[in-house]
């Protein structure tokens, strides 16, 4: 799974924490036996949980700190000539807590993929947990997209539904969001790998032969809706 590997489609991982949406990508890759490589795991903190994680499994890692660098487009601009090393079809963000510029965006427009913790267009930013509970929805989630120079915004590739329940705090509220998070990027990991995902005149996304975007938590698991 190293960066030498040319079959499918080539994946670049963006991480600064645990890394543990990187880590159902990989899980994914493997155990679907999925067309793609994960060529590279990068990160803009050397500390960073998921390094280490990927390091042991074989993966190709590096490390660009953004605190190296004076200005944001000085540091996309290391990170971008690091992503391009590793050819990648596409790049995807797992947890990389880097608001990008919108040079960077544009240099990878229509491969950049990113997972947020709320459904959007509702809660973009930071805290979404604590802005659901603040506003009283009883469904809150995650959302896989396509990235646009407008943060938080772009062509929705999927969605994870979970239920709000009485009593929860963000930290629970934040735990059943990750549950799905692992689940649905890893459903979109296989529809790039497969080539199902396109954009329509509209810049709406099609994802060939999948009759849901969109999975909920219940207790039995995670499921696909039935809308």
């Amino acid at each position: 799974m190293g960066a030498s590997s040319t079959t499918g489609c080539r994946l670049v991982v963006l991480i600064s924490g645990r890394g543990t949406n990187m880590q159902a990508i990989v899980n994914a890759v493997r155990n679907q036996a999925l067309p793609a490589a994960i060529c590279a795991v990068i990160s803009n903190k050397a500390d960073a949980g998921g390094i280490a994680w990927a390091r042991e499994q074989g993966i190709v890692t590096a490390v660009v700190p953004h605190r190296d660098y004076s200005s944001r487009d000085e540091f996309d601009t290391a990170l971008a000539d690091a992503i391009d090393a590793y050819r990648p079809d596409y790049v995807l963000l797992a947890g990389f807590m880097r608001v990008l510029t919108p040079a960077f965006v544009e240099r990878y427009n229509g491969k950049l993929i990113n997972i947020h913790p709320s459904l959007l267009p509702a809660f973009p930013g930071l805290h979404t947990h604590q802005q659901a509970l603040a506003m009283g929805v009883q469904w809150h989630g995650s959302t896989v997209h396509f990235v646009t120079p407008v943060l938080d915004h772009g062509p929705i590739i999927a969605q994870g539904v979970v239920p709000v329940l009485s009593g929860d705090t963000p930290d629970n509220l934040a735990g059943r969001v990750l549950q799905i998070e692992h689940h649905l990027y890893a459903n979109v990991v296989r529809w790039l790998a497969e080539g199902l995902i396109s954009l329509d005149a509209m810049q709406r996304v099609q994802v060939r032969g999948v009759a849901s975007r969109s999975f909920v938590l219940t207790p039995q698991g995670v499921e696909p809706s039935q809308r």
